[in-house]
């Protein structure tokens, strides 16, 4: 399901849900696929950290909404950059997806955010058990710290996205601890470990 597009500062709202074909040109793409777990407590565990913010917070993004979970048209205002030099950057949830392997959301931004475009974090279960995130997104700089940032951004988005898998296959691993203890799904360790890739459409 899509939002509105009538506050979005960027063409293609809703591109995130489809292949890199259809995504506007002229913007920078990303995607990156790491591997967070197996099995489906796995995938339940990583889909409900993605769903309620908890994924972006343990990731320490300043992160503020009054949503509890995603969904279309919720507002979220991350803070990028550190004390005085933060700034608000408004988005607007586009899309959500909840299927038995595949369950994700995406952002586009709006008027104030210093880049355009969109982002979506998406849990997939593959055929053989595999549960990894995906982070998909196109942008483009639209303040004069991140034009002047130049090719610093790209790859600060994807060490982002490298992080966010990172955080994710943490949280499960302190997930399946706990329950190995009988804690509860949100105890335990802090162990990483894993394999990620990182792919350019």
């Amino acid at each position: 399901m899509t939002g509105s597009a009538e506050q979005f500062n960027y063409p293609g709202v809703g591109a995130t849900s489809h292949g890199p074909e259809v995504w506007p040109a002229g913007f920078r793409r990303l995607r990156v696929s790491s591997r967070v777990g197996d099995g489906d407590e796995d995938f339940a565990v990583a889909a409900d950290a993605v769903m309620t913010w908890r994924l972006h917070r343990a990731a320490g993004v300043r992160f503020v909404t009054d949503a509890r979970r995603a969904a279309p048209e919720a507002v979220v205002v991350v803070g990028l950059g550190i004390g005085r030099l933060r700034s608000r950057a408004p988005c607007r949830v586009v899309w959500t997806l909840d299927r038995p392997r595949r369950t994700g959301w995406a952002y586009g931004t709006l008027p104030g955010h210093p880049v355009r475009g969109e982002e979506a974090f998406v849990v997939v279960q593959d055929e053989d058990g595999s549960v990894r995130l995906e982070v998909l997104a196109f942008s483009r700089p639209a303040a004069w710290f991140t034009v002047a940032a130049g090719p610093v951004l790209p790859v600060f988005q994807r060490w982002y996205a490298r992080r966010c898998g990172r955080v994710l296959r943490r949280l499960v691993r302190e997930s399946r601890a706990a329950a190995g203890r009988g804690e509860g799904a949100f105890g335990g360790g802090t162990g990483e470990s894993g394999t990620e890739r990182t792919e350019h459409p």
